[in-house]
């Protein structure tokens, strides 16, 4: 039960033993326990525990503290610093034990550990005083928790206690970044022995090298620790943000640091004054400059509000402008307003700049007349009219034109278009369509701007809807070619026909030195002319007119001026287009090459198959402009590469034709042989045709027929290798067999096997010889003849065994002793 009730529970169903590990405690709680023994008669009196008992872990003394270290030492003081234990034991470690030996070299005194600290050091760093100046010391620390203290850590030391020196040392940031309105604490660690002295300086981002030392009040101050300066700044301002420098002064040196501050917060006023750029009766323009102070952050967008000048409610306009410059819609004519701008960061929205109040009022007029417009390109069924911008605008930008029309026999205006004609910067212009031929028509403008439509122009002058008709522009001409007496001349027509088709051309030639130009008799219809009857060695200048309904156009000149002897032109080859570089023809089919060959003089056209002549089949077909080679029926032997050559005075001129002729391929190639393999199949070889028709060897198709037969029966259809083995058939049967290559063009011919295959297992023993006879008979020698036998059993004869019985007697006896072949 707990110490708190009265009732008790039973923790166990049965225990046969004399301890028990009673389960399901509240940690921390206090408990009595007690115990009864029971047997086959009943429940015994129990025995209770004295003393309360609490539920918690087993507590053992810590771990030894670690990472002691040293840190500052003087004549008679030691500053030591250590880590927590990494096991506290299983209870918080409540203080910490120092504890220092002291070195005797001369062992007169007894070396022991003696503790330093009168009361319990609860922080993990401790300095002992009362040091002997000169003395060598080591150093160790106990944690201690309820259970007791731990093991000493590990030492430090020895060391000798004197004054130490060093010259001082800074650790700080180089930049910070804080939001207004928090405290900043900007702390320096600073070394050096003697403790140094130090100076807090400030200076602007602008002007980094005018520092001022930082005046110290409630709202800035410093603080200095055992080995920390600290600059506190509560309540940071925007006027915060500098360059803030530390110096460290002892008399072994000098050390200073530098930081840089920045300061966000929300952006200041905008610059002012707010101007109007435009006003009008129902909205206002207005324009600002962004502010000084950005709040060190981005702005995002100007906050814009308005209020009548006389009253006191802002009301809001927008937040959306990222630009400085807003148009404020929606005001009333005639109020007075006043406007107020704010720019916003990250951080909020900034202090305000005021407008001057203004009133919401047209500044200017309708604009004035426009000058009488004018006419130009006109058809009969349109007229583009043309006309400047007025000269007063009105006091506002012209936003565009009405257009009106009306025939001269009439009295009524008509508007021409549905919405106003937007004007343009060098003078506008509008194409009027839907015009009835042979109408007059006048037109006049008027200008909008933001006030209304001004007054009309005058009209413009009459113009008639017709086709305008202008003599034709000049042809563009070129020279093509020349003999010593004659040109040829060729002319694309003018771009320009001069509204009327053109009907023919007149060629004009002049000699050099004259001034007048001599005419070609007739007119010419079509686009080239030869000029014929000029005199050989005289330089001459061409030119060429168009005519259409309104007479003869402006003359178009070739640039060149052309000598009057025959053009020497190097030969030129073109295949046709069916020929190109390669061409594959079948056999059986025709070579058909087609050449145009040009050059002046004519040239003499030569040609040849691998540098030899052409075959007997070939012929040979020429006209003024191409030279052609053709064979019919072709064949194999006719592939090649074929060559033509043209020659003239002025060079020579070599193109190369590869023919390729495709046809079937040969026959395979030998020995084609047969070959025993088992009681019903055999083994062919053979080799690839040695001409395959121009194309790869696809396949082998194999026939058989029986000796005794004339009829082919297909063995197989794909073979692609140089040997097969033919299956199914008859043991005892004699067969012959035949083989044809094929490519893509077709089958080759046959070869066929020399000798019948007859088919057998492949070794087995041979046949009886044939034909044995007796020659020549002595009185003690019988000389016998016999013939090989039919099948030698599928391998070589190798010997042949004689034998011999006397008449009568049942048993043959060999003869012959050593091995006999012949």
């Amino acid at each position: 039960r707990t110490i708190d009730g009265k009732a008790w529970t039973k923790v166990n169903a049965n225990c046969g033993s004399t301890s028990f590990v009673v389960p399901d405690l509240i940690s921390g709680q206090e408990y009595f326990f007690r115990v009864r023994a029971e047997n086959r008669f009943g429940v015994g009196p129990p025995a209770e525990t004295i003393q309360r008992t609490t539920a918690r872990d087993p507590i053992h003394p810590p771990d030894p503290p670690i990472k002691l270290k040293i840190g500052l030492v003087t004549k008679n003081t030691v500053s030591l610093t250590w880590k927590p234990p990494k096991n506290d034991g299983g209870a918080p470690v409540t203080h910490y034990n120092v504890e220092c030996l002291r070195w005797d070299r001369t062992g007169e005194v007894k070396e022991t550990w003696k503790q330093c600290n009168r009361r319990d050091v609860e922080e993990t760093k401790f300095t002992v005083e009362d040091l002997v100046e000169g003395g060598e010391y080591e150093f160790r620390v106990k944690a201690v928790n309820i259970a007791g203290p731990s093991r000493p850590s590990a030492t430090v030391g020895p060391l000798v206690v004197k004054d130490q020196t060093c010259p001082p040392s800074i650790e700080l940031k180089e930049f910070m970044e804080v939001e207004q309105g928090t405290d900043v604490n900007i702390v320096a660690k600073i070394k050096g022995v003697p403790f140094p002295t130090l100076t807090w300086l400030k200076a602007s981002p602008k002007k980094p090298d005018d520092k001022t030392p930082v005046l110290y009040d409630q709202h800035v101050n410093k603080i200095i620790g055992e080995d920390t300066c600290t600059l506190l700044i509560q309540q940071s301002r925007r006027s915060d943000t500098a360059l803030y420098t530390i110096t460290a002064v002892n008399n072994l040196g000098t050390a200073s640091k530098e930081m840089r501050l920045n300061i966000l917060g929300r952006p200041g006023p905008p610059v002012g004054p707010i101007k109007f750029e435009s006003i009008l009766a129902d909205k206002m323009t207005i324009s600002w400059l962004p502010p000084l102070d950005d709040g060190g952050s981005k702005i995002t967008n100007y906050v814009i509000e308005k209020k009548e000048a006389n009253r006191r409610t802002w009301v809001p306009v927008t937040n959306e402008p990222k630009e400085c410059l807003f148009t404020v819609p929606k005001l009333m004519e005639g109020h007075e307003y006043v406007f107020r701008i704010m720019a916003q960061n990250k951080f909020g929205i900034g202090e305000p700049l005021d407008s001057e109040p203004e009133t919401a009022r047209n500044l200017f007029t309708v604009p004035g007349p426009c000058d009488k417009p004018t006419v130009s390109s006109i058809t009969r069924d349109s007229m583009t009219v043309n006309w400047e911008e007025p000269e007063h605008d009105g006091g506002s930008p012209i936003t565009g034109y009405w257009l009106e029309r009306k025939e001269t026999t009439g009295k009524r205006w008509t508007r021409v278009n549905r919405d106003p004609i937007k004007p343009m910067t060098l003078g506008v212009s509008y194409k009027v369509t839907g015009l009835i031929e042979g109408s007059e028509y006048q037109f006049r403008v008027s200008a909008i701007n933001a006030a209304g439509v001004g007054p009309p122009s005058m009209p413009s002058d009459p113009a008639i809807a017709r086709d305008p008709i202008a003599p034709p522009g000049p042809p563009i001409p070129k020279v093509t070619d020349w003999t010593k007496s004659s040109v040829d001349l060729e002319w694309t027509p003018p771009l320009k026909d001069g509204g009327s088709r053109v009907t023919g051309y007149i060629v004009e030639y002049k000699e050099e030195g004259k001034e007048e130009w001599e005419r070609v008799d007739k007119e010419i219809r079509g686009t080239k002319f030869v000029v014929a009857g000029l005199k050989e060695g005289c330089f001459y200048k061409f030119r060429v007119r168009a005519v259409n309904a309104a007479g003869i156009g402006e003359p178009g000149e070739v640039t060149d001026i052309i000598e009057m002897k025959d053009r020497i032109v190097a030969p030129d080859i073109n295949l046709d287009a069916s020929v190109r570089d390669r061409i594959v023809v079948h056999a059986g089919g025709v070579i058909r090459i087609i050449a145009y060959v040009s050059g002046k003089p004519a040239p003499t056209v030569t040609w040849s198959r691998d540098d030899r002549a052409l075959p007997e089949e070939a012929k040979i077909e020429e006209t003024a402009i191409s030279s052609s080679l053709v064979i019919k029926n072709c064949k194999r032997s006719h592939q090649g590469i074929y060559t033509l050559l043209a020659k003239n005075a002025g060079g020579e001129r070599k193109k190369n034709i590869i023919v390729d002729v495709l046809d079937v391929p040969g026959p395979v190639g030998m020995p084609f042989l047969t070959e025993n393999l088992t009681n019903d199949s055999c083994k062919l070889t053979w080799f690839t045709p040695e001409d395959d028709g121009g194309s790869p060897i696809t396949n082998y198709i194999i026939e058989k027929r029986e000796s005794d037969h004339r009829a082919w029966t297909p063995v197989s259809c794909t073979v692609t290798r140089q040997n097969a083995t033919v299956q199914g058939l008859t043991e005892g049967k004699a067969y012959f067999f035949r083989i044809a290559a094929e490519n893509i063009i077709g089958m080759g011919p046959f070869t066929e096997t020399t000798k019948e295959l007859v088919i057998r297992d492949p070794i087995t023993v041979p046949d009886r010889p044939e034909d044995l006879e007796v020659k020549a008979v002595t009185k003690n020698s019988v000389t016998l003849t016999w013939n090989p036998p039919k099948y030698n059993g599928g391998s070589d004869i190798t010997m042949y065994v004689l034998e011999s019985r006397l008449i009568g007697k049942e048993k043959f006896h060999k003869v012959t002793k050593e091995k006999m072949l012949d």
